[in-house]
């Protein structure tokens, strides 16, 4: 530590003296010498230099981007992890009065229970996350889908968080499909991304026609025969030119 100090001060040379030599140092600059700051700005700009200009946005990208801002600013908060005093980790929001941001995630999730919305947090982080820590990314991952899929009731979040947690797992056999290194690993990711994505579609079909009701769509269309006349139904051919008639 002695060491360490007198090498800071100097060898031999005390804090005092040290900034009575600086102080003389300084005395002893010539008169009429250019201080530093006015030194850097009478150098000329060398001629090679590209000035930076700041972009601007067209009037197209300027609306995009107030459209973008107003849509953020009604997104329900995002999510964080915290770790405890006693070293378990922990799921908070990121809302400067904490009450008020669940509230708002639990509107997003269309829900005013307080024990459903704390189990699907802890679902949602156990259905993503890798190993034992919570992965804030993929938390807010999964929450963004269900925000996005704007669910009007439990059911609906939870189709929706099922649907987040089969995205990802595509995704997942979608890149070790592309790295496999022998026909065993590729027939493995590619059986399993198969019925993944089968079973996203599936996902999409149920929230349809949930939200719908179970009900059919079937359009009528309705034709006039006036007295006289045939109604055809069916597709009718015409001959071209040169055919027989």
């Amino acid at each position: 530590m002695i060491s360490h100090i007198s090498g800071v001060f100097g060898k031999g040379e005390t804090r005092d003296k040290r900034e009575k030599n600086t102080a003389a140092r300084k005395g002893k600059r010539k008169q009429g010498a250019i201080p530093m700051k006015q030194r850097k700005k009478a150098l000329p700009t060398p001629k090679n230099e590209k000035v930076i200009v700041a972009y601007e946005p067209t009037p197209k990208e300027r609306e995009v981007v107030e459209a973008i801002r107003a849509a953020v600013q009604t997104r329900s908060p995002a999510l964080r992890c915290i770790e405890r005093e006693n070293g378990i980790s922990g799921i908070s929001v990121d809302h400067p009065e904490e009450s008020v941001g669940w509230v708002q995630l639990m509107n997003a999730c269309a829900t005013t229970s307080f024990p459903f919305m704390e189990k699907l947090v802890d679902q949602v982080s156990n259905a993503v996350s890798i190993g034992r820590k919570p992965d804030q990314a993929a938390i807010n991952f999964a929450f963004d889908v269900v925000e996005g899929v704007k669910p009007r009731d439990q059911l609906e979040t939870l189709l929706a968080v099922q649907m987040a947690a089969i995205h990802m797992a595509t995704i997942t056999f979608a890149r070790k499909l592309a790295h496999v290194e022998n026909i065993q690993q590729q027939d493995s990711a590619e059986r399993a991304l198969n019925k993944l994505a089968r079973t996203f579609a599936t996902q999409m079909e149920t929230l349809k026609r949930y939200r719908t009701g179970g009900e059919q769509k079937v359009t009528v269309h309705h034709v006039t025969v006036n007295e006289g006349g045939q109604a055809i139904v069916g597709t009718v051919e015409r001959p071209g030119a040169g055919g027989g008639g």
